[in-house]
């Protein structure tokens, strides 16, 4: 490893079989990274397969030469791989997160709140449904109390009306009402569906442009870390590497690493400084923020379902509501008081009509297409948790990440390396004598 290290590590290869060395890693690399490449690009961001597949085929192409034949440029792509491990890799992963959460979650959120709306739909339906056919009971009491009517004052034989009977014409729009029940539903569908398209393609669009900024910045973060480290020979310099341990013992000044060990760190150690302890804090605090956010719609995801399902059972256990219309005539006939003198007064009693009509009011139907309550997917929980674990792991990783960095800048340019470790000494050795 400490060889092929060193070839990769070269800005020219010594010979022929140094060259096909390189020209192997950077293959190899290549065809691994174009292929994560395009994984990130059709699963996560959800750009086309054949889009996809052009785009890694001439990245991996292009990184390839780029790898091969540029010496600065191997170093700053092999402190990418780091810098994950810093903020803009955890701005990676997040993004990840939010379209695992928005892909997986927010379709299932509004998949419950339409299995609630159908059951509303449903109980509309069907109540109206049951009224107007309720209507049907009133047309068959009055045609039966107009017939008792009109058997009354037949059997009298004094006054006899054109008509007795009701009519109802109630039934004559219920096609209407179900029409406007049925566009009420389609249009509430409509637009839950344009908010879920609207939804989805934000995000979409959301994520792609932070991703795209992500890698451009890490890009652009490996390089600034490599200008600095080249042109500035304070930059990150207060290691205590094996370079400095070595020159201290030819100088016979190893006391100057005891006494500066408060302000110097060894880049292999555990130890991390104040500043870096704070800055681990900031960044777990802005974590556990986004992490509430996702558990707010995760929360969302379960409270949506549990209402769906309780609203679904409940339906089904709606009892059938019982009407009764109870019609009771009396018919008597009176003598007129200017006849009181000739007659005593009383009242004959005519046939009696007393029926009762029963019928039963139906709020839900096993007809009704209603589909169940999706439940939470515990799959995409386990993948959003293990992500926030590594989110949690890179802030603290963070610090050891931008050593590796400087370990890797300093293979690659071992001359300069030596420049830094001759200036860190001269630093401190000022310093001893002050």
């Amino acid at each position: 490893m400490a060889d092929l290290w060193s070839v990769y590590s070269k800005p020219v290869p010594a010979n022929g079989r140094e060259l096909w060395t390189l020209f192997l890693q950077c293959s190899c690399t290549t065809v691994v990274i174009g292929g994560l490449f395009y994984n990130w690009m059709f699963a996560s961001l959800e750009y086309s397969w054949h889009l996809s597949i052009a785009m890694a085929v001439s990245f991996s192409l292009l990184l390839l030469l780029t790898l091969f034949l540029v010496h600065p440029a191997r170093c700053v792509f092999s402190m990418i791989m780091p810098t994950l491990g810093t903020k803009q890799g955890r701005k990676l992963l997040l993004s990840t997160c939010i379209m695992i959460v928005v892909v997986n979650i927010t379709p299932n959120i509004i998949s419950n709140i339409k299995t609630i709306l159908q059951i509303i739909k449903c109980i509309c339906k069907n109540s109206s449904e049951s009224l107007l056919n309720s209507t049907a009971l009133l047309e068959t009491a009055s045609w039966q109390f107009g017939d008792a009517i009109q058997e009354t004052v037949h059997s009298i034989n004094i006054y006899r009306p054109m008509n007795g009977h009701f009519q109802f014409s109630l039934l004559n729009n219920s096609a209407l009402i179900y029409q406007q029940m049925h566009l009420a539903g389609e249009k509430i569908g409509k637009d839950f569906l344009a908010v879920e398209i609207l939804v989805k393609d934000s995000v979409r669009v959301g994520n792609r442009l932070v991703a795209g900024f992500s890698v451009l910045y890490l890009c652009f973060e490996s390089t600034w870390y490599l200008k600095n480290y080249l042109t500035n020979l304070r930059f990150d310099n207060f290691y205590i590497t094996k370079k400095l341990e070595h020159l201290a013992v030819e100088k016979k000044a190893a006391h100057l690493l005891v006494g500066s060990s408060k302000n110097l760190i060894r880049p292999t150690g555990l130890k991390l400084s104040r500043g870096e302890v704070m800055l681990c804090l900031v960044q777990a605090m802005l974590l556990t923020v986004a992490l509430m956010l996702m558990l707010v719609v995760v929360a969302m995801d379960h409270f949506a379902f549990r209402v769906a399902d309780t609203v679904v059972r409940r339906a089904a256990q709606f009892s059938v509501v019982p009407v009764t219309l109870s019609i009771k005539y009396n018919a008597k006939i009176g003598i007129l008081p200017f006849l009181l003198r000739l007659f005593p007064y009383k009242e004959l009693p005519l046939q009696d009509f007393e029926k009762s009509y029963n019928r039963s009011l139906i709020f839900s139907s096993a007809h009704c297409g209603i589909s169940p309550p999706t439940p939470p997917n515990p799959s995409v929980m386990l993948v959003v948790g293990l992500l926030f674990c590594i989110l949690y792991a890179t802030v603290f990783l963070e610090t050891y990440a931008h050593r590796l960095c400087r370990k890797i800048a300093g293979s690659f340019f071992e001359s300069w390396e030596e420049k830094r470790t001759h200036y860190l000494y001269k630093k401190l050795s000022r310093k001893h004598k002050e």
